[in-house]
C-alpha cells in the first residue's frame, strides 16, 4: 500500500512538471480522495493549485477535509472564495462546521452568509457547541420517526429523506420531538407493514447529550460496541447522531493530544509549517522546565556546607535519584491518565487506585532502595575519605532517599491526574515535563537533606 501511494505521488508530480493536465486529471479521477490528500500535503502551493484545478468539486471538498490542519490552513489562503464556498456546499454540515471553525472568523462569516439559510443555520448550530463535545462532532442530519407511524410509513419517510450517509437504526420521537428510543433497520425489513413503530421500539437505547465531552462519547461507543448513537439536547429532543467512523477520528485526536501534552508540546504546533512557530510552542513548555532545573541546582547549593569529599560523593548519585523517582512517578501517572481517558471504572475510584498503587510503590521503592544502595556502595569502593562510617552513612542516605523519593513521586503521579481532572485541566499534563521537573527538585531535596542529616 505504501509503495502504491509513493508511486501515485511520483506519477502526479511527473505529470505536473510535464504540464500534462489531462493525464493528471485522469490519474486523480482513478484515485481515492485520501490518497490525493496525502499528495497535496507534500507538494508546494503551485502544484496544489494545479491539482485542485483538475479535481471535481465533490472530490476537492473531500480532499480539503482530509488533509492535515497545516496544509488546510495553506489551502484557505490559496483557494478563491467561490471555490471554498462550492466545497462547503459539497460537505455535510458537520464537516463544513469543522472547516469553517478553522478559518478566521470574518472569512467564515462571509462564507456562511453566501450559502443557503437552512444549511447555514445547521452549520451555525454545530459551531455553537464546543468542538470537543458531542454537539460539536455530531451529524445534524437525522431521521426521526413519529411514534404513531407504521412500518410502511417509516419506510416511506426513509425513502423520502435527503440523507446520503449510511444508517443502521431509526430514531423514534414524540409529537414534541423528544427522543423515545430506536428501531433497528432489520425489524423494519422483517415486520408487517401495518405494525406500529412503537411496538418495535427499544426504549432503553443508549444516547448522549450535546454537551458530553467527546472522550466520554468515545468510551460509550467502546464499552457498548455501538455503530451509531443519537444526540439529545437539554430538553431530551433529538438533534443529531454520531457514527462510529467519526469516533475513530476522535480517538486518534485524543490520543495525539495526550501524546503532545505528555511530551511537553501542543497540537497547535502542527497548524503551521513555520519553524519559528514550532519553536515558540515548545519553548512555552521548556522555559518553565529550565527554571525548574535551575531550582534543582539552587537546592544543591544549600548543602554546600557538607564536607567537600562527602558532598561530591553524594552529588554523584543525584541523577540516579532524580531519574528513578521521576520514572516511577511517570509510570503511575501514565497508568492513571490512561485509565481516566478510557473511562475504566477502576480508574475512576480514587481510593481503589490509591490502595493498589501504594502497594506497588512500596515494593518498587524497596527494590530500588536496596539495589541502589548496593550499587552505591560498590561505586564508592569504600574510599570516601578512607572512612567506612561515612561511606555507610552515604549508602544509607541514598537508600532512604531513593525509597522516600519514589514514594513521593508515586503519590504525586497518583494524586495530580485526579486533581487536574477535578478542576477541568487535561490529566495528561501530570505526565508532562513541568510536573516531572518539579518532582526532580523535590526528590533531590529529600535525598540531600537525608545525606546532611546522616553525615553530620
Amino acid at each position: 500500500m505504501a509503495e502504491e501511494k509513493e508511486r501515485l505521488a511520483e506519477q502526479a508530480q511527473a505529470l505536473i512538471e510535464s504540464g500534462d493536465v489531462s493525464g493528471l486529471k485522469e490519474l486523480l479521477e482513478e484515485s481515492r480522495s485520501s490518497d490525493i490528500a496525502e499528495i497535496v500535503e507534500f507538494v508546494d502551493d503551485e502544484e496544489r493549485r494545479t491539482i485542485f484545478n483538475v479535481l471535481e468539486k465533490e472530490t476537492s471538498a473531500e480532499v480539503l477535509e482530509k488533509v492535515d490542519e497545516a496544509t488546510r490552513s495553506a489551502l484557505f489562503e490559496l483557494l478563491e472564495d467561490h471555490e471554498l464556498k462550492g466545497m462547503i456546499l459539497e460537505l455535510g454540515p458537520d464537516d463544513a462546521a469543522d472547516l469553517l471553525a478553522e478559518m478566521p472568523e470574518e472569512e467564515s462569516e462571509e462564507l456562511l452568509v453566501s450559502i443557503s439559510p437552512p444549511k447555514a443555520a445547521r452549520i451555525r448550530q454545530l459551531m455553537s457547541y464546543s468542538k470537543d463535545s458531542a454537539g460539536g462532532i455530531m451529524d445534524p442530519v437525522v431521521i426521526g420517526v413519529h411514534e404513531a407511524a407504521t412500518v410502511a410509513e417509516a419506510v416511506n419517510q426513509i425513502r423520502a429523506a435527503e440523507i446520503d450517509e449510511d444508517f443502521y437504526s431509526v430514531f423514534v420521537v414524540d409529537r414534541g420531538g423528544k427522543f423515545l428510543g430506536e428501531v433497528r433497520i432489520r425489524y423494519l425489513l422483517t415486520s408487517p407493514e401495518d405494525v406500529l413503530i412503537v411496538d418495535l421500539l427499544d426504549a432503553d437505547a443508549i444516547y448522549v447529550t450535546a454537551d458530553a465531552d467527546q472522550e466520554e462519547v468515545r468510551n460509550v461507543f467502546s464499552k457498548n460496541d455501538l455503530i451509531v448513537v443519537p444526540v439529545l439536547d437539554k430538553d431530551h429532543k433529538l438533534i443529531g447522531r454520531i457514527t462510529a467512523d467519526r469516533i475513530i477520528e476522535v480517538a486518534e485526536e485524543e490520543a495525539a493530544e495526550d501524546l503532545y501534552t505528555m511530551a511537553g508540546t501542543d497540537p497547535d504546533e502542527l497548524d503551521k509549517f513555520s519553524a519559528l512557530h514550532a519553536a515558540r510552542v515548545r519553548m512555552t513548555w521548556l522555559f518553565p522546565c529550565l527554571i525548574g532545573t535551575g531550582i534543582t541546582a539552587l537546592v544543591m547549593t544549600f548543602f554546600s556546607n557538607l564536607d567537600p569529599v562527602m558532598y561530591v560523593a553524594a552529588a554523584a548519585f543525584v541523577p540516579m535519584i532524580a531519574a528513578i523517582s521521576g520514572n516511577a512517578g511517570l509510570q503511575t501517572s501514565t497508568i492513571v491518565v490512561s485509565g481516566l481517558a478510557t473511562g475504566h471504572l477502576a480508574a475512576l475510584k480514587f481510593w481503589q487506585v490509591f490502595g493498589r498503587e501504594v502497594r506497588i510503590a512500596i515494593l518498587v521503592a524497596l527494590c530500588c532502595g536496596i539495589i541502589g544502595g548496593l550499587l552505591c556502595a560498590v561505586l564508592l569502593k569504600y574510599k570516601v575519605a578512607n572512612d567506612y562510617i561515612s561511606t555507610i552513612r552515604i549508602v544509607v542516605a541514598f537508600s532512604a532517599g531513593m525509597f522516600t523519593a519514589i514514594m513521593m513521586a508515586t503519590t504525586l503521579g497518583l494524586i495530580l491526574p485526579f486533581l487536574f481532572r477535578g478542576i477541568g485541566i487535561d490529566p495528561a499534563i501530570s505526565s508532562g515535563p513541568l510536573v516531572t521537573t518539579a518532582n526532580d527538585s523535590v526528590s533531590v531535596a529529600i535525598y540531600m537533606s537525608l545525606t546532611l542529616l546522616l553525615t553530620q
